[in-house]
């Protein structure tokens, strides 16, 4: 027999006979079809008019009375399964959005229940997505590295079967029976993956519940080991072992198909309390009003004039500038031991010594090597002019209020000669007598705030310098040595603040260290001094 294809296309399906059924199907339904334009040709009466199921054409067909025999076939719409969106699920926690790692699966790749997806981090945990169908991906939304959001689809699979999702996801306990398209051949046995008796349902999972289906299994005929007696996964592949190996099966008692009686509401026992004291019946007593005394003095303004006129300005200048700050602690346990020798010395000549001489050199030493710590800029920022003079500055507590004096070419000084211009300095600062060639011409700034007290701190520069130092008390603190032994130390806390627009932080670090390297070693001072 020759096949001629139909004029209009019709859908059929492979059902359960096979693929020779489905030609036989096909076979007699273009036989119909010709006999049908033959009849409606000749006007000849051809018997009675039938439909096929499933065709697109909605003309009747007549038969030809010795096509009274044909069988009539019954054809499905669709030859593929459900295309269902798989949606990322919330994952807990709050989490909103997730980020693609790796995918597992590709376009056109098969997925069955619970094989792997992909794996998405979210910004708490690295999570593994798997699959709640049996089908082929057909589309996947996200890249590697993308974000996904809950609630959105992550791939569309297309199912197999005639499997719907909404068969697959709300399968709840009740009698779901399965028969073949071809009502002639169905095998007649309804398939029952759950089942409600005595009005309780068995409690199990709709995958459980699947797979249950699949294998024709009652689940009333499952023990379940879960809590409640719930039916999980491994319960049910063992009853299909035991039906395997033909182990004697267990059956639910009677009283187990029985849905539990209904427990008395349980009324929450009295708990004792103690007793509660009367409430005071008199009102707490208020003290009495402290009585209002005059005021020894009056308000007064007074205009900000002389030095702290000229701290206004230069304050005012200084906000301006982005200040850098780095801190460290110097060990000046070497220092202090010789500081008795240098008070002796320096008494003798009829000069009072401290250490601060000393910082003061070592800074202009350590300046040799970093002179661009030594500079002043203008008002513009625009050009840096290098001093050749190390004019270091002390901040100095008056009597007329915070001066800085400073003490000129230090780089040219000895330690002694720069201790006894400090103190002529402090003399005249007390009796306010500075002269302007005293206060003006720095280039370099050390505030010994030590001597007050407090170790750390945030000096703010002097307009126009570049850098200034905070020297902190000396104190004595535990420390390990070399060896790691516990021993005592003098440590002293170290604040410096540099401009940032021409000081870097590096610059600001090395120098500090060098200064740091006089200090707690004396002795390399005088290899470097001049």
């Amino acid at each position: 027999m020759r096949f001629v294809r139909p004029r209009n296309l019709l859908n059929f399906e492979l059902v359960s006979s096979g693929f020779q059924k489905s030609l036989r199907c096909r076979a007699s339904s273009v036989y119909l079809s010709r006999q049908c334009h033959r009849g409606q040709n000749s006007g000849t009466n051809v018997g009675p008019s039938v439909h096929l199921k499933g065709s697109l054409s909605t003309r009747p067909l007549k038969l030809h009375s010795h096509l009274n025999g044909v069988r009539l076939v019954s054809t499905s719409p669709n030859l593929h399964g459900e295309l269902v969106q798989f949606k990322l699920s919330d994952i807990g926690e709050g989490i909103a959005e997730v980020v693609v790692k790796e995918w597992y699966v590709s376009e056109g790749d098969s997925v069955a229940q619970f094989d792997s997806i992909c794996e998405v981090q979210s910004d708490k945990a690295s999570v593994t997505i798997t699959s709640r169908y049996d089908g082929v991906v057909k589309k996947i939304y996200y890249e590697v590295e993308d974000t996904a959001k809950v609630g959105l689809p992550l791939v569309d699979i297309e199912l197999e079967g005639d499997a719907t999702a909404s068969h697959e996801d709300n399968v709840s306990g009740e009698t779901v029976e399965e028969s073949s398209s071809d009502s002639s051949e169905s095998d007649g046995e309804a398939m029952r993956v759950s089942e409600v008796t005595g009005g309780g349902r068995i409690p199990s999972t709709p995958a459980v519940k699947r797979l249950a289906m699949q294998h024709k299994i009652n689940l009333a005929d499952v023990q379940g080991t879960g809590k409640d007696g719930r039916i999980l996964k491994g319960d049910v592949l063992q009853h299909i072992e035991q039906l395997k190996s033909g182990l004697p099966q267990w059956k639910r008692t009677p009283e187990e198909l029985e849905p539990p009686p209904p427990q008395p509401p349980r009324v929450p026992s009295p708990v004792p309390t103690a007793p509660i004291p009367p409430k005071a019946t008199q009102p707490p007593t208020i003290p009495a009003r402290v009585p209002t005394r005059p005021v020894a003095g009056q308000d007064r303004t007074e205009p900000i004039k002389g030095l702290r006129r000229a701290m206004v300005k230069a304050m005012i200048q200084a906000n301006a500038i982005p200040h850098f700050g780095y801190k460290d602690e110097v060990d000046v346990t070497e220092l202090v031991a010789l500081k008795d020798h240098f008070k002796s010395a320096a008494a003798a000549r009829g000069i009072q010594f401290t250490l601060t001489p000393v910082f003061i050199k070592a800074a202009s030493m350590a300046l040799t090597f970093f002179p661009e710590l030594n500079c002043s800029v203008d008002e513009a920022c625009e050009n840096m002019t290098y001093k050749a003079a190390h004019n270091i500055g002390f901040a100095m507590d008056s009597p007329q209020g915070l001066i800085v004096p400073n003490v000129k070419n230090v780089q040219a000084l000895s330690l002694f000669e720069v201790a006894q211009e400090m103190t002529r300095l402090m003399a005249l600062g007390v009796e306010g007598k500075l002269g302007p060639d005293d206060l003006s011409g720095g280039t370099f700034t050390l505030s010994n705030i030590g001597v007050i007290g407090g170790t750390y701190a945030d000096p703010v520069i002097f307009p126009p310098q570049v850098a200034i130092g905070a020297i902190g008390r000396v104190q004595t603190l535990p420390r390990f040595d070399a060896d790691g032994d516990l021993i005592k130390a003098h440590i002293m806390a170290v604040s410096w603040s540099a401009d940032h627009r021409v000081i870097d932080g590096a610059t600001m670090a090395r120098f500090s260290n060098l200064w740091k390297s006089y200090l707690e070693q004396p002795a390399t001072m005088l290899m470097d001094m001049k």
